[in-house]
């Protein structure tokens, strides 16, 4: 649990985590809680400290919360991260979790698979479209919502680009997954789409669909491989620097593919194969930084 005193919604979660923390206790004794605190010196670690029942992380060992921060990439606080008994990470935003199973009947919070999360019916324009019939196809899921202004600005070029490629290939499809605030909304957005829906009703579904893709913001424009695979989630731009869909669906280069035959050393030219079986340090700058 990362996480400080002098920090506002950690002290608002704190309290919950505790109860969470506690409560479970009594029901099964396979995990543990150990608070790594970002106080900012010994007195408020105390302080903070004292109100907890878990164990913590020494506060003097200020090299290792550095350490420990840096390996589960922890941005902000409060942050609660989840390891198994194998010491694989299972989730590094189980503060949410807390939030939403406050007894812990599902901890230790697996990510769900794909197929847990996505329906058995999508809908298309009223009618029901068994999800079966997406298999072996590359699959685009959009996250949008209507009140969303870059997302209404966005999704006339999508269909427009969907329409297209749909005249080209039929070896993908495209679920709109709503961010509306009401059915209403959705409906009125969606009737501008030609594409296929997530059934606006599935709330619990676009939740952990948003969960699992990581959807910090929208629109968002995820591409699967027809083995499940997610290509990228970062389709949006694909789909605006490649409007007639030529190097679709998009698979990421291989650093082979976008790294130069030479590159320079003072006026030089150096063939870059005299780098390899070489640690390789790529250093992005500016003199204007």
């Amino acid at each position: 649990y990362f996480s400080a005193h002098w920090c506002p919604p950690c002290r608002g979660f704190t309290p919950s985590l505790i109860k969470f923390y506690d409560a479970l206790k009594e029901k099964r004794d396979d995990f543990e809680l150990v608070f790594v605190s970002s106080d900012r010196d010994e007195g408020a670690f105390d302080e903070y400290y004292g109100e907890m029942t878990c164990h913590a992380l020494p506060y003097a060992q200020r090299d290792l919360k550095t350490s420990l921060s840096k390996k589960f990439k922890v941005s902000g606080i409060p942050t609660l991260v989840v390891m198994g008994p194998d010491g694989s990470t299972i989730t590094t935003d189980a503060r949410s979790d807390v939030s939403s199973d406050p007894e812990g009947a599902k901890f230790p919070w697996k990510p769900p698979t794909f197929e847990e999360v996505f329906p058995a019916t999508v809908v298309n324009k009223g009618e029901k479209v068994e999800s079966s019939t997406l298999d072996d196809k590359y699959l685009m899921l959009y996250f949008s919502a209507h009140w969303c202004p870059p997302c209404r600005g966005f999704t006339p070029s999508l269909i427009k680009f969907y329409d297209a490629l749909k005249e080209k290939r039929d070896d993908f499809e495209l679920v709109f997954v709503s961010s509306d605030r009401d059915e209403g909304a959705f409906d009125e957005y969606y009737g501008e789409m030609t594409c296929h829906a997530l059934p606006y009703a599935q709330r619990d579904l676009k939740t952990s669909l948003s969960k699992k893709f990581k959807v910090s913001g929208i629109p968002t424009l995820v591409v699967m491989g027809p083995d499940g695979s997610t290509i990228t989630t970062d389709a949006r731009s694909d789909v605006s620097s490649d409007p007639e869909g030529a190097k679709f669906p998009w698979k990421p280069p291989t650093f082979e593919e976008v790294f130069p035959a030479t590159v320079v050393n003072k006026g030089e030219k150096v063939e870059s194969s005299t780098l390899d079986d070489k640690y390789l340090m790529l250093y992005f700058s500016a003199h204007w930084c």
